[in-house]
């Protein structure tokens, strides 16, 4: 029903004034005092949030735009150097330049690599290395691309960086090795850690890492290796390097003094020459090594940027085996060399006097079996003291059978052969000293003849020639010296160089003077098997003991057909050539020993050997020297 206008028009007038007022008005302000609690409430949040990102959590978000503007990577550390007793540096550092990636400054590592392999070629090696590292090392770490970069190859990277996103130029240390072949043996090398190395230790990741492969280097890697640096670069938001904000080098390993005295090692590797052969020099009163000679060798700095397939080919068919270190690894026959040893053990167990007498025919008949002596008619009744000189095999078939392998291993192993020894060198071989047990052990009986056998070196015994250094340093001076290289690490001198730090052997003395007096007899009495083994310095005697060893068994129709001459068989069948020697008689200072792969003749080949070496060692005398001989210091006295 519609009310007329004029009726509104009285009732509007009849009613209070309040009550005039638009019926909507109510609704309106509280929608506005929601929305503005609405929109306060909002700003208070805000403002919180905002006090909260800026205030409590600046620190943290700061450090988040300065990761994005900067890059923090580890360094490698410089490796510890090495020296010989004077101060010659054996293995040093040199600067190598290298391109690296960071894949975490990159979206396409593969784009990058691709780019970069077109500006300095990656051949197929590398190409696998880089996937492989790729795959197993974490974003964060380098991964190397090229190393041994030249100017040229720098300047083209360089000139191309914008489309090089994570690449970088570093420059780093390598391992380089001023002698070469000379101390490569000994010294050893160093190469790229590989897989299992890295799972040791994260640290072997870095980019420049270097692990020990052989020699010093690989027995002393922990002591080398020193700890780690870091460096900070600015980079931009494509990975770019901008420029270096902080660098901080890594604590260098330790420094190492080996007992090797270089001058005398390239001396007798002159001497030496191109035979397969090695030699090791001892201070025979505390163990020290002076020279470790193994011939032929290698050149270690291969290792460090790669052997080509062509060159390890080279040295795994050269039959003279140029990558093994005779010294600790190769095992021969003693031959006569073992004869003291056989000697001692006898006198010891109280089998023979040095007085006691054997008479040689030329042979020693057991069983059905005969054994020959060197000379072929025999060298009559005879006691230790020229069963020594002469060298006579039927003396020491008939001492090996009265005391047994038992005894003779016993001794044998106390006077250093047969035995793994302390030196800090890896891949030793501890030889072998053969007994009826270890036979067994083998699924073999032994038997008289074995035993016959092995009383002059032969048969199953085998030694090396860092064991016969230890062996003849031991008779010389009757203590237990151990060899040993290091002589100091960062300065300070090892306990083990006093003479005082080794025990006196558990043997009687007057049977190391009946031994030593028998070798004293094989240089410088009339007929002793070593005449050309004399020293030609004035006052001053050498004693030592000639050994030939058979590769190849000799038959007795060989034997007694008069015409069998060994020299004349190919080099391989020959016999290998022995001498061990100790200097001067009067005071020993000096051991030396001598091995020459198939050399025929200890007597003619080894010992004129041995005794150059040992003249050599006598005239330089690096134990009483402090600087090399022939140099002087600016404040020596």
């Amino acid at each position: 029903m519609k009310w007329p206008r004029r009726r509104k028009e009285r009732l509007r007038r009849l009613l209070p004034e309040k009550e005039q007022k638009d019926p909507g008005s109510g609704v309106f302000t509280r929608r506005a005092l929601l929305i503005m609690a609405a929109q306060t409430a909002a700003l208070g949040e805000l403002g919180r949030r905002l006090y909260d990102l800026q205030v409590n959590s600046g620190d943290h978000f700061a450090k988040l735009a300065d990761r994005n503007r900067t890059s923090k990577r580890l360094l490698a550390p410089p490796r510890g150097l090495i020296s010989d007793r004077f101060g010659t540096i054996v293995a040093a550092n040199k600067t190598n330049w290298r391109a690296l990636l960071l894949t975490e400054e990159t979206t396409d590592v593969e784009g990058s690599i691709e780019r970069f392999s077109q500006i300095v070629p990656l051949d197929e090696r590398d190409q696998s290395r880089l996937a492989r590292e790729i795959r197993h090392t974490r974003k964060f770490v380098p991964v190397v691309l090229r190393e041994f970069l030249s100017w040229d190859d720098m300047a083209r990277i360089e000139l191309n960086s914008p489309s090089l996103p994570g690449v970088l130029i570093d420059v780093g240390t390598t391992r380089s090795y001023p002698f070469g072949p000379l101390l490569a043996h000994t010294v050893g090398y160093v190469a790229p850690p590989n897989e299992r190395d890295v799972a040791k230790s994260a640290l072997l990741a870095l980019p420049g890492m270097r692990v020990g492969r052989a020699g010093i280097e690989q027995n002393q890697d922990d002591v080398l290796r020193g700890q780690a640096g870091s460096v900070e670069m600015e980079v931009n938001s494509v990975g770019r390097v901008i420029r270096e904000l902080d660098r901080r080098d890594g604590t260098p390993g330790d420094e190492l003094t080996l007992t090797l005295d270089v001058g005398l090692q390239q001396a007798i590797q002159d001497r030496i020459a191109d035979m397969a052969a090695s030699s090791v020099v001892m201070d025979c009163r505390n163990g020290e090594v002076l020279a470790m000679c193994s011939t032929p060798s290698f050149d270690p700095s291969l290792f460090d940027s790669g052997v080509s397939r062509a060159q390890w080919a080279e040295w795994t068919n050269d039959q003279r085996t140029p990558l093994i270190d005779k010294t600790v690894s190769g095992v021969y026959p003693p031959g006569s060399t073992f004869k003291p040893a056989v000697a001692m053990a006898a006198l010891d167990a109280g089998a023979i006097t040095p007085t006691d007498r054997f008479f040689c025919p030329g042979h020693f008949d057991l069983g059905g079996a005969r054994f020959h002596c060197w000379a072929k008619h025999g060298h009559g009744s005879v006691d230790l003291h020229h069963a020594l000189k002469y060298s006579c095999d039927v003396y020491f078939y008939e001492v090996a059978m009265r005391v047994g392998m038992e005894k003779i291993a016993e001794i044998s192993h106390g006077l250093g052969l047969g035995t793994e020894l302390g030196i800090e060198l890896p891949h030793q071989r501890p030889g072998l000293i053969p007994t009826p047990e270890w036979r067994r052990k083998h699924k073999h009986h032994w038997n008289g003849g074995d035993t016959v056998v092995s009383g002059i070196g032969q048969g199953f015994v085998q030694v090396t020639p860092l064991q016969l250094a230890t062996y003849t340093s031991r008779i010389a001076t009757g203590r237990s010296v151990e060899p040993h290289l290091v002589r100091a690490i960062n300065g300070e001198i090892e306990q083990k160089v006093d003479p005082q730090h080794w025990p006196e052997l558990a043997t009687d003395p007057t049977y190391l003077k009946a031994i030593r007096e028998g070798m004293f007899a094989v240089v410088n009495e009339q007929h002793g098997t070593a005449p050309k083994a004399r020293l030609a310095i004035p006052g001053v005697e050498m004693a030592g003991k000639t050994g030939s060893a058979q590769v190849r068994r000799v038959s007795r129709a060989m034997r007694e057909s008069g015409h069998f001459n060994s020299a004349t068989l190919p080099w391989e069948f020959r016999p290998h050539a022995l001498f061990i020697c100790f200097a001067p008689y009067a005071d020993p200072r000096y051991a030396v020993s001598v091995v020459i792969e198939h050399g025929n003749a200890g007597a003619d080949v080894a010992a004129p050997l041995a005794r150059d070496i040992m003249t050599e060692t006598l005239r330089r005398d690096p134990v009483n020297h402090k600087t090399a001989p022939g140099q002087t210091v600016a404040d020596a006295d």
